[in-house]
């Protein structure tokens, strides 16, 4: 499975190149949905740096001309247009092959992902809508939290349009980030060489590192496993605490969004082997939607690799976890169900 097929080449400074080359570069165009803000002006700027996009079109509810004319100085070839408002929103989405959505309100202090729900509940659908009628066979990546409920949302909005559903993934590539540098924090490795598989959902105890499986190998006492596992979980409460009500994990959110929006790409221009962690409508547990490692192609997910051989430990984990997912699966549907 994952650990054991080639790690995607994800350097995002080998992604920015000066020097770009678009002679025979398959023309790609992009959407970022909240294009404004925390996630979204840093994701804009790495995907405009880079040579797999050759259109951006960035929409929010203010300030994306701004952020367009900003973004349009930078030497690239990609060609960025501002959409903001309602009525532009449609325009904005024809076309594209790759939607990444960020937009939605971050977490404060003393915030749960969850306590998001309301607010981005309703952005995720009627986002999800638009893209299901201006763009119905674009690949849809979600960011906007809570993730485990966002993503059912967009799917359930895709079934009352009609559309295939099976294009809309749950970015998590952030749990998987953070893994890998924590890991290589610990065993003095470097981080770019280490990969270790996440599985499960993107919130709490559903944030499931199988360190059992990482590349390379790697083996920690209980208490350092427990307290390693933990901290990923936790992560992104620490950078909100960190930041002391300024913010959330807005940078290196948009360096995980990224990442995986160049690996939707490259699969897209049939680069063989692309595999990332994703959040997807599942039967691989009870869970009805699961992150697990997702074979990349160009229509979106060509294999679900499973989870692997787990440890009694992360056995354990995936258990704990269920019962959450599911609620958070329920509440999602049953959103979408009342729009």
């Amino acid at each position: 499975m994952f650990s054991r097929l080639a790690r995607p080449q994800i350097s995002l400074l080998g992604q920015c190149a000066k020097n770009f080359s678009t002679t025979n570069a398959a023309q790609r165009k992009v959407a970022v949905m909240g294009a404004s803000g925390g996630i979204g002006q840093p994701l804009s700027m790495l995907l405009k740096n880079s040579s797999l996009v050759t259109q951006l079109s960035l929409y929010d509810i203010v300030h994306t001309p701004g952020v367009a004319a900003d973004l349009s100085h930078i030497e690239s070839p990609a060609k960025v247009t501002g959409f903001v408002g309602p009525d532009q929103l449609a325009d904005s989405l024809k076309g594209c092959e790759v939607v990444v959505i960020p937009a939605g309100v971050p977490r404060k202090p003393g915030m749960t992902r969850d306590d998001l729900f309301n607010t981005n509940a309703s952005i995720v659908a009627n986002l999800a809508k638009a893209c299901a009628e201006n763009c119905p066979n674009a690949m849809i990546c979600i960011i906007s939290n809570p993730v485990n409920s966002t993503v059912p949302i967009a799917a359930e909005m895709y079934k009352k349009a009609g559309v295939d559903s099976s294009r809309i993934f749950g970015v998590t590539t952030l749990d998987i980030v953070r893994a890998n540098t924590f890991v290589a924090e610990l065993k003095g490795l470097d981080p770019t060489k280490v990969n270790v598989p996440v599985i499960g959902g993107h919130a709490g105890i559903t944030i499931i590192p199988l360190i059992s499986q990482a590349t390379p190998s790697v083996e920690f006492p209980a208490d350092q496993l427990k307290a390693l596992t933990e901290r990923i979980q936790d992560a992104g409460t620490e950078v909100v605490k960190a930041k002391a009500g300024a913010g959330s994990a807005t940078l290196s959110m948009a360096y995980a969004g990224a990442r995986f929006a160049f690996s939707m790409i490259r699969a897209l221009n049939g680069e063989a082997g692309v595999v990332e962690c994703a959040y997807v409508r599942s039967n691989i547990t009870e869970a009805t939607y699961f992150s697990t490692p997702i074979l990349l192609g160009p229509n979106g997910m060509e294999k679900n690799l499973g989870l692997g051989k787990l440890s009694d430990f992360e056995s354990k984990l995936v258990e704990a976890a269920l019962p959450e997912l599911k609620g958070s699966i329920k509440k999602g549907e049953s959103f979408a169900a009342n729009m």
